[in-house]
C-alpha cells in the first residue's frame, strides 16, 4: 500500500530531487511533462500527492487549479514549484498546500516533504479501500432495516452489496460488528454516493466517537496484513 504521486515537470534536475526524496519514503510516482496529459491523468484516478512545476511547464499554474477541482483529487496534497512568473501567494490561491521556489535546495525540499508526506499518508488512508467480506445492517430513511455484505472499507466510507437488489439513495444508518477479540458494533451515518447493478458506495457523514477509534484500529490491522502479504509475495 505505497503512496502514489504525480510529478509534473520537464526539468530533469527537479525530477531527480523528487525521485530521491520520494523513494526514501517508499512513495511511487508518475511523471508527466505537459499540463494537458497531467490534467487528463489526474482526472481519472486518485493521487495522494502532486508536485506541479507551475512556471517551467506551459500551463502549469492552470493545471494546478484544474487538478484541484477534479472530484478525484480535490483533497489531495499539492506541492507547487514556482520560478518567478507565479508568486507563492498565487499558487496557494490556486489550491497548492505548499510552495517551493527554484532553485530547489534538497534540505528545504526534505523539510517540506517531511510534513507533506504525513498528510499524504492521511489522504491515502482516507481514500484507500481494503477488500473485506462482512455482514452489515443498514436502515433507510423510512426506518426499514436490511442486511447486506460489506465489499470494501476505508476511513471515509465503504461499499455494500444488499441481499436483495434495491435502489438506494440519500442517508443510511449503518452498523456492523468489527472483527476483534473484544467485539464492538460500529455505528455511522452514511450517504449513498454511487451504485451499480449490485453494489452501493457509501461515504461516512458521521461516525460515533467510539466507533471511529475502533475503525482506525481495524484499518491499522488491515494495513499490517496487507504489508505482510506484500512481503510474503
Amino acid at each position: 500500500m505505497s503512496l502514489e504521486s504525480l510529478i509534473v515537470t520537464c526539468d530533469p534536475a527537479l525530477v531527480g530531487h523528487f525521485q530521491s526524496s520520494l523513494a526514501a519514503h517508499g512513495a511511487a510516482f508518475h511523471l508527466r511533462q505537459d499540463s494537458a496529459s497531467a490534467i487528463e491523468f489526474a482526472s481519472r484516478r486518485h493521487l495522494d500527492g502532486l508536485m506541479i512545476d507551475c512556471d517551467d511547464v506551459p500551463g502549469g499554474a492552470q493545471a494546478l487549479a484544474q487538478v484541484r477541482s477534479t472530484p478525484a483529487n480535490n483533497q489531495s496534497l499539492i506541492l507547487a514549484i514556482v520560478n518567478g512568473a507565479t508568486s507563492a501567494k498565487a499558487a496557494l490561491d490556486l489550491g497548492a498546500n505548499f510552495v517551493l521556489s527554484k532553485p530547489i535546495q534538497q534540505s528545504r525540499l526534505e523539510s517540506v516533504l517531511h510534513v507533506a508526506l504525513s498528510q499524504m499518508v492521511r489522504e491515502h488512508r482516507r481514500y484507500f479501500r481494503y477488500d473485506v467480506d462482512l455482514p452489515l445492517r443498514f436502515r433507510d430513511r423510512l426506518g426499514q432495516t436490511f442486511c447486506a455484505s460489506m465489499k470494501n472499507v476505508s476511513e471515509g466510507g465503504l461499499a455494500i452489496k444488499p441481499e436483495n437488489f434495491m435502489k438506494l439513495k440519500g442517508t443510511l444508518l449503518v452498523e456492523f460488528d468489527l472483527p476483534s477479540v473484544d467485539p464492538q458494533t460500529f455505528h455511522a451515518k452514511a450517504d449513498v454516493v454511487w451504485s451499480d447493478s449490485s453494489v452501493v458506495g457509501l461515504r461516512f457523514l458521521y461516525v460515533e466517537k467510539k466507533s471511529g477509534v475502533a475503525l482506525q484500529s481495524w484499518l491499522n490491522s488491515l494495513e499490517a496484513q496487507s504489508r505482510f502479504r506484500g512481503t510474503v509475495d
